[in-house]
C-alpha cells in the first residue's frame, strides 16, 4: 500500500544513516579489537577469554553505534517464560536458531543480544558461512570471537546449499569444544540469505536438531522482521531502503522435537510466521516446545 511507502527523503536520510553504521564498525571493530588480539598473542589472556571479551566488544560497539546512529527503529519482544534477566538465575545451555534476512543480521543479532537474551546471558559462539571471512570486519570479529565457520559453495542467494562435507567433522569438533567451554551455539538454519521474507523461509536444514541431540540441549527461536527494507537479500534490491521498522523476537521456551522435520517444521511456523508477518504464530507456544516436550506435559508450566 502507499501508505507504507518511505519518502524519498526519509529513505535517503535512512541509507545515509546505514551506510554511516557500517563504515563505523569498520573502524571501530578492527580498532577495539586489535589489544585483545595483543594481549592473546603475548599470552596474557587465554584463548578463552579471547574469544569471550571479543564477542562483548562486537555487542557493545554495534549497541552503541546503534544508539549514536539512529538509522532504525528497533523493538524487541520477549516472552518472561525462560528470561535470564535476574542475576541469580543461570541460563540453561541453549542451542539458538534465527531467520537471515540481511546482511545486517548479525549486527543486529549483537546490538540487541542483552535484551533478547536477558543480562545474564551465556556467552554465544555462531556458525557461520566461511565465505565471509573474505570481508576482513566480519573476519576479525568471527575469528577473535571463536565462531565456527562451515564451508559450502557461493550459489547465490535463493539457490540450494551445497555444503563441503568434509568440513562437518572440524565443525562438530568446534561445536564440541564451545559447549565444554560453556558456550550458546547460534544457528541460521536457512544457511543463506532470504531474498523474500515475506514469503517465508527458504529451505532449512535440520542440523540444530544434531546439535541439540548430540548436547542434550534445548533449541530456543529467535525471529526478525523488516530488518531486509534496510538491506535486501535480493541483490537486485540491496540497499535500497524501503523502511526502517525492524522486530526482533524471542521466544524463549527450550523446544525438544523428535526428529529434524519436526524441528524444520516448527521453526517454518513460529521463526517463518514471524518474519513475514511481525506477528506470532497463535501457536507458536506448542510449536516451539515441540512434541518431546508436549508429551512430557512441559507446556503445561510454559503456559500462564
Amino acid at each position: 500500500s502507499t501508505s507504507d511507502k518511505m519518502h524519498p527523503l526519509k529513505a535517503g536520510i535512512t541509507k545515509a544513516g546505514m551506510v554511516s553504521f557500517i563504515v563505523s564498525m569498520c573502524i571501530a571493530l578492527p580498532t577495539t579489537l586489535f589489544p585483545v588480539k595483543l594481549l592473546h598473542r603475548a599470552k596474557l589472556i587465554s584463548t578463552l577469554q579471547k574469544e569471550q571479551i571479543s564477542c562483548r566488544i562486537g555487542c557493545f560497539c554495534s549497541r552503541w553505534l546503534m544508539r549514536v546512529i539512529p538509522f532504525a527503529r528497533v523493538k524487541v519482544m520477549k516472552n518472561d517464560e525462560g528470561s535470564s534477566d535476574s542475576k541469580e538465575e543461570k541460563p540453561e545451555p541453549t542451542i539458538w536458531v534465527c531467520n537471515h534476512t540481511s546482511m545486517l543480521d548479525i549486527f543486529f543479532l549483537l546490538a540487541k543480544d542483552k535484551k533478547l537474551r536477558g543480562k545474564n546471558k551465556r556467552p554465544i559462539k555462531i556458525i557461520y558461512w566461511k565465505d565471509l571471512e573474505k570481508n576482513p570486519v566480519t573476519k576479525v570479529l568471527f575469528t577473535m570471537s571463536g565462531f565456527i565457520p562451515v564451508e559450502m559453495e557461493d550459489n547465490g542467494n535463493g539457490n540450494a546449499n551445497t555444503y563441503n562435507k568434509s568440513s562437518f567433522k572440524a565443525l562438530l569438533k568446534s561445536v564440541k569444544k564451545a559447549f565444554d567451554d560453556g558456550f550458546d551455539i547460534g544457528i541460521l538454519p536457512e544457511g543463506q540469505l532470504n531474498p523474500c521474507p515475506e514469503k517465508g523461509l527458504q529451505p532449512s536444514f535440520g542440523g540444530a536438531f544434531t546439535l541439540a541431540r548430540m548436547s542434550k540441549r534445548p533449541i530456543k527461536m529467535m525471529a526478525i522482521h523488516g530488518l531486509h527494507k534496510l538491506w535486501h537479500g535480493d541483490d537486485k534490491i540491496g540497499m535500497t531502503v524501503t523502511g526502517r521498522k525492524v522486530k526482533m523476537r524471542n521466544y524463549n521456551l527450550g523446544g525438544k522435537f523428535k526428529d529434524s522435520n519436526e524441528f524444520i517444521q516448527a521453526f517454518e511456523n513460529v521463526v517463518g510466521h514471524f518474519g513475514a508477518t511481525g506477528q506470532d504464530n497463535p501457536s507458536w507456544r506448542d510449536w516451539s516446545l515441540g512434541s518431546s516436550a508436549l508429551k512430557n506435559g512441559e507446556a503445561d508450566g510454559a503456559k500462564k
